[in-house]
């Protein structure tokens, strides 16, 4: 089935009576506008049914624990009934081993309980976008033959996960943009809404480019909120993605990492680096410098690596600068490189006080440096600055 027009139409499969009455309650405004569609079963048997009946249905939301067939069985059969379905699963906090198995059969995010509505509907949002990319490409099956093709393929697939809302509320505002490569890589950010309060900001950067990256981009970004929305912390975190990328990593590819944890009652930024650029913190008169290194390094290559945590205090006005090596490697057409140094001289004299302004004047400072030489690696760049005033 090939884009929809109209709304789209999202299968809630769960068998909790209470839901479908909440979801109607909490999604309203995106079914008045046209936007969602919801029909309802309750288990994976009357969910098969349902998708064989209704081939206009575009989305899968599914708990995993139902009686007669649960989630992972609905998983397993769902693309004999409906294979251009989007899947997300609902799971339970720390369920990381159902969570990787619905990975593999193909779900392509999850949410956690209790559902956070907004929560939900970024996911929402992120999967619907993934379905049109993958829509577009099944419609021109005979293209994918070539190897650009198939390249443009993942490079929708791997713009569709990240994050496009930031709910910046008091106290915080945060923005990031990723510009590709002419070829697919592997750089991601996230920006995790945790349910102790606190926020989670990771980047990061998977080697190699093409298809295998962007698949290995996605498994670690998933298997990071995973971990994440555990509440584990940054340390413990990078720690249990990198086992787990490793059991399955026979074409040994790694991935840069940096995750921190921020909360806003203290002020205090948590962070661990499994081999990454250390991030850049700039102050309110311009002053700047790299976070203090933490030992740990990419993850994926070395099991049960121990990632070390460090603690700063982020002070009304600062503001956290993470990026890829595509910032700083990127080289004109006289082959010299960015650089550190040059990043730090674009807040030099004018330090962040818009986090959307500042990710764009990085951009716009490495496009100018580098001015006619082809962009080599993908450049990715989120700014985080706290406001207000201290707790």
């Amino acid at each position: 089935m090939v884009a929809t027009e109209g709304p789209y139409r999202i299968l809630v499969v769960d068998d909790e009576p209470d839901l479908e009455p909440l979801v109607l309650q909490r999604m309203r405004r995106a079914i008045r506008s046209g936007r969602y569609e919801f029909v309802f079963a309750q288990n994976g048997v009357e969910a098969l049914q349902a998708l064989g009946d209704d081939e206009d249905i575009d989305m899968v939301l599914s708990d995993i624990n139902m009686p007669q067939m649960d989630g992972l069985a609905l998983l397993s059969h769902m693309p004999e009934v409906a294979p251009d379905v989007q899947a997300v699963i609902i799971s339970a906090y720390g369920d990381m081993k159902n969570i990787r198995a619905a990975m593999n059969l193909g779900a392509f995010d999850f949410v956690t309980k209790p559902v956070d509505f907004e929560d939900l509907r970024i996911t929402i949002e992120r999967a619907l976008n993934n379905l049109e990319a993958w829509r577009e490409a099944t419609s021109s099956r005979a293209r994918l033959i070539a190897l650009q093709n198939e390249l443009d393929v993942a490079g929708k697939m791997q713009q569709a996960i990240l994050p496009t809302e930031f709910l910046n509320k008091p106290g915080y505002e945060m923005y990031g943009s990723m510009m590709p490569a002419r070829d697919v890589g592997g750089d991601f950010f996230d920006v995790l809404y945790l349910s102790n309060g606190c926020i989670g900001l990771a980047i990061a950067d998977v080697s190699d480019k093409g298809v295998p990256a962007a698949l290995f981009m996605m498994a670690s970004r998933t298997l990071l909120k995973a971990s994440a929305l555990s509440l584990k912390p940054p340390g413990q975190a990078l720690r249990e993605v990198n086992d787990l990328l490793y059991d399955d990593n026979d074409a040994m590819m790694f991935v840069t990492l940096f995750y921190a944890v921020y909360d806003p009652t203290t002020g205090e930024l948590t962070y661990a680096n499994g081999g990454h650029n250390e991030p850049l913190i700039v102050r309110p008169d311009g002053n700047s410098s790299i976070l203090p290194g933490t030992s740990g390094i990419a993850l994926g290559v070395v099991p049960e690596m121990a990632y070390q945590e460090k603690t700063i205090s982020i002070a009304p006005g600062d503001a956290i600068v993470f990026y890829t090596d595509g910032v700083t490697e990127a080289v004109n057409t006289s082959e010299e490189e960015f650089g550190l140094p040059r990043l730090q001289q674009v807040f030099a004299s004018n330090p962040p006080t818009d986090v959307k302004a500042a990710t764009q004047a990085v951009f716009s400072a490495v496009n100018d440096f580098a001015g006619t030489a082809p962009q080599f690696d993908d450049i990715t760049c989120l700014v985080f600055r706290r406001i207000g005033s201290g707790p």
